[in-house]
């Protein structure tokens, strides 16, 4: 294999070939700060919340993204994407005459929603899948209404406090999904808020990126048939000697000054100049 020459920057193209992959028609990202999100608790944690003096944010996580696109009126290749974000949330409750914390998990919704350029398009798709020892299984049909896709990332707990109920204006109602009730321990209740339940409201910075792409065929230049570049390691050496070959981690002890860091912390400007780092 280490024989073997591969393609570079050099080598010609021999032919186009066709595909079929996804293309972005349009994308958009946003840097959203969402503010006072009032938190829906199962009935264990909502008792914990009511007798708590205060409470400490730790970390949120999605859970899921639910996406739906329609058609934009009398703007053609325009699609309006709605996305419902569901987020746990992490908080230590300070208990009355108690030495230590209680960790509850909460659960925190917003809706957004964005118009992007998807094209349009019309045909339907049809295609099958074998199966062993079956006929082929036909496929659902599709068609080519462009789909959604957002990508995030969890996001920081800005803040966190308990708040009046009536001083909260919680106006995003809606049916929780099974798929998002089994992240938690216990059940919500189906029915309206106590008047003596205590509120908690949170804030959230989250990083979104949202696509429409499209399956389209698309002509592109092929130079060769990619070879592996390695030959396959059946090493099979115990861990002490794995061990010995990696490099002391000298930066995790004496951490570098600044413009002597690694390439994937190096400064704009720092490979135009030598780096003092004795």
């Amino acid at each position: 294999m280490s024989e073997n020459s591969f393609c570079t920057d050099k080598c010609k193209v021999k032919e186009a070939v066709c595909i079929d992959t996804n293309r972005v028609y349009d994308s958009c990202a946003d840097k959203d700060c969402l503010e006072d999100l009032r938190l829906t608790f199962t009935g264990e944690a909502q008792s914990l919340i009511n007798t708590a003096t205060a409470v400490r944010p730790r970390h949120a996580e999605v859970l899921n993204v639910f996406i739906d696109v329609e058609k934009v009126p009398f703007n053609r290749g325009f699609y309006s994407v709605d996305i419902t974000y569901y987020f746990k949330v992490t908080l230590d409750t300070v208990q009355p005459c108690m030495h230590s914390t209680v960790e509850v998990h909460g659960l925190a919704t917003f809706n957004k929603k964005c118009i992007l350029y998807g094209s349009e398009g019309n045909v339907k798709v049809f295609s099958s899948s074998y199966v062993c020892d079956e006929g082929d299984t036909q496929l659902k049909t599709t068609n080519t209404n462009p789909r959604a896709k957002v990508q995030t990332v969890d996001p920081i707990v800005l803040d966190a406090r308990i708040a009046k109920p009536e001083d909260i204006c919680d106006c995003f109602k809606c049916e929780i999904p099974k798929c998002v009730c089994r992240k938690f321990m216990g059940t919500f209740s189906d029915e309206l808020p106590m008047p003596t339940d205590r509120a908690v409201v949170v804030t959230l910075g989250i990083f979104t990126i949202v696509q429409l792409e499209r399956d389209v065929q698309m002509l592109i230049p092929a130079y060769d048939f990619c070879m592996p570049k390695r030959d396959c390691s059946c090493d099979t050496e115990g861990p002490c000697d794995a061990f010995r070959r990696i490099k002391f981690p000298v930066d995790e002890f004496f951490p570098p000054k600044e413009g002597c860091l690694t390439d994937s912390y190096r400064p704009k400007g720092c490979c135009d100049k030598k780096c003092d780092c004795q």
